[in-house]
Formats: structure tokens, sequence, C-alpha cells
């Protein structure tokens, strides 16, 4: 969204990424040099992988020092006035060695580890530490973009605050998702198409995140649903780019899709979303005034920050992934529903948002070094 902007302005932009991402990317019509891969691993359950993300830690360092080699090859063709990164490190080395202005955009200066590690103090220690290094690593920019809201309502509170070295160059610049854009006619018209009825509560249930991470919480939500007030209507989506973009019925209330084409929609006439504590479904929650149910994948230190700060706040509940009952879902959805304190706080955060545009903040910033 912040390249569109720049484009549209006369600017040229270049990408580099991997995996989905520089198929999206280059699907989007932008030039993406793939660069090497240093991603987390996960487990069949669903969760995040301590063990297997530890073991995989040798092939991060080489493929960080891959990514580095890369990037500067990448910056000496192109000479770019300013690099921006998206919470990747390794162009920020780059930029440095080169001597070119750089910013990053980033909502988790420090890596949360489980809380089942985190009760032991030697890795609360060792968080802290890691926090710092890595907080001195991301002052390599000349600047540090949050997209989230100032204190104290800030969503990733839990993943930024508490690292000295990095707090003074925070920047709060509003949610870098996109603006709600649907209109009444839209929405109705989704409405119509799905046969839903405005005058009883509509649930959706929106999974997210790694492939490997969406079975076991979709097989919850489909046996929850079950359990809901016949009253409640609910909307499904696997989250799956390659499912069916169709929706299939599910009862006499319901409907599933493997991929929702008209996710802004349902997220405007629904009454609670069930997300998982991804930074931007949270954000998106936020922009259109919902109240949420959050599930975060298992063991993610972010997601589960984002939606410990979500609860703290009072626009929701959070639910623990590990050994999570469909009872509990149905029970955590009927509550929400049932309490308007939680549509209210959803209300006054929305507020916040209307004056905060963090994709036109960030594009301001950026054309200011061009």
């Amino acid at each position: 969204m912040v390249a569109d902007q720049l484009r549209e302005g006369g600017s040229e932009v270049q990408f580099s990424s991997y995996g989905e991402a520089a198929s999206y990317v280059s699907l989007r019509g932008y030039k993406c040099v793939t660069v090497a891969a240093v991603e987390f691993a996960w487990s069949m359950e669903g969760g995040f992988s301590v063990k297997n993300s530890l073991a995989n830690i040798p092939l991060w360092f080489a493929n960080f020092s891959k990514q580095v080699n890369q990037e500067t090859r990448n910056m000496t063709a192109c000479n770019p006035d300013i690099v921006v990164s998206d919470s990747r490190l390794s162009p920020l080395v780059a930029a440095r060695l080169l001597k070119i202005p750089s910013i990053v955009v980033l909502n988790q200066v420090k890596l949360l580890l489980s809380p089942r590690l985190r009760e032991l103090a030697v890795s609360r220690l060792f968080e802290n530490m890691v926090g710092e290094f890595l907080g001195s690593m991301w002052t390599m920019a000349d600047r540090i973009l949050v997209p989230d809201l100032p204190p104290p309502y800030t969503i990733a509170a839990h993943n930024i605050w508490e690292v000295g070295s990095a707090a003074q160059k925070l920047e709060y610049i509003g949610f870098a998702s996109p603006k709600p854009h649907v209109s009444k006619e839209q929405v109705d018209k989704v409405a119509d198409s799905l046969g839903l009825d405005r005058s009883r509560p509509v649930v959706f249930i929106h999974v997210s995140g790694p492939a490997q991470t969406r079975p076991a919480l979709i097989r919850v939500a489909l046996e929850a649903v079950k359990k809901l007030d016949p009253k409640i209507q609910f909307v499904i989506s696997e989250g799956n780019p390659k499912g069916e973009s169709e929706p299939r019925r599910i009862g006499e209330s319901g409907w599933y899709y493997g991929w929702c084409p008209v996710r802004d929609e349902i997220f405007a006439l629904s009454d609670l979303l069930v997300l998982r504590g991804g930074h931007v479904a949270l954000s998106q929650a936020i922009q259109f005034g919902k109240p949420v149910v959050t599930v975060p994948i298992e063991n993610h230190g972010e997601q589960l920050g984002n939606s410990a700060k979500v609860a703290e706040l009072g626009m929701g509940v959070m639910l623990h992934p590990k050994g999570l009952k469909p009872e509990q879902l149905a029970d955590a959805i009927s509550q929400v529903l049932g309490n308007a304190q939680y549509r209210n706080k959803a209300a006054e955060l929305q507020s916040l948002t209307e004056n905060l545009n963090g994709i036109d903040n960030v594009a301001q910033i950026v054309r200011s070094y061009l």
C-alpha cells in the first residue's frame, strides 16, 4: 500500500523478499528480488515449535549472511534514495554499510519467549538480553516507525516496551493496515447474498497464519458453532489462499469459506470477530470498531502479547490455544456478545484511529528523503 502511493507520485519502488510474500509482491506488478529465507518452524499441532526453531538457528545465521550479501548487491545495483525495511535486519545492515538512509517499520522490537519458558528466571534474563541486543540493532535505522496506537493503547506493548536501547527512536504512526472503505451498499449486498438476518448477531471466525497452524483451530471452531444459541449466525473463513471462494452452507445459521473474498464486508457487518493474535488482524478489528475473541498461535510470543493487551484494554477475551475445547470458544463468544462493555471499548479505540493513518504517514516520511 505504501509502494502504491509512492508509485502514484512518480517514485520507482523495488522489493526484496522471500516465500509467499515474494510471490504476492510480484503478482502486484512490482519487481521483487528473492533472497534467502529466515523463517520460524511450526509444530504438527499448529503451534510455534521452540525445538525445531532452535534447530534452525545455524541455517538462520547462514541465510542472514546471504541476505546481507544479496541486499548489498541489490542496493548497489539500484542505488536507492531510501531503504524501507518491514521488520527485517539484513536490509538495515546493508544500508548502513552503503551509507544509505533507512527506515524500519515494526511492531516487535524484542522476541517474546513462550509462557512456559518465561516461568524460568534464566529465560526471562535471556529474553531481556536478546531484546536489548535486537533493540540496538534496530537503531541502525534512521527512524523506527511503530504501526500502532500511542501509549497507553499500544496493542504491541508487550513486544516493544521496556527495551531501553530502542525506546528513544520509537515513533507511533497509527495502524499500517488499510482503513475500512466498504460502502453500505457493498455490505448489504453481501448480507443479502448470504441471507443474513441483520436483527440477529453475526460472528465472523477468521482463521489466519501459516498453513500448519490453521487446521486445529478450524476443527475447534466447527464444533463450537454447534453449541451456540441458534439465533447467532456465523461465518468461518479458513484463510487458505488456494481455498474455495464460494461459501458452503453449515446448518441453518452459518457459512464456510476456504478463502473469503469479501472479508472486509463481513468484518463490517459482524457483531464479533474471532481472530488469531496477529497485529494486522487486531488493528483492522479496532478500525472497524468490533469486539474480539482471540486465540493466538500456541507459543507465539508476539500474538500472545498482542492478545493479552487487547484483553487488558477490555475490547475482548483471550483464549489460550493449548487444549482449547469447543465449549470454551462457544462460551467466550456468548460472553462478549452479551456484554455491551466490550462493544463500547472497541468503539472508543476506533475513535482513536480516525486521525492516525499509518500508510499515509509512512509514505509521507519516505517522500521526505526523496
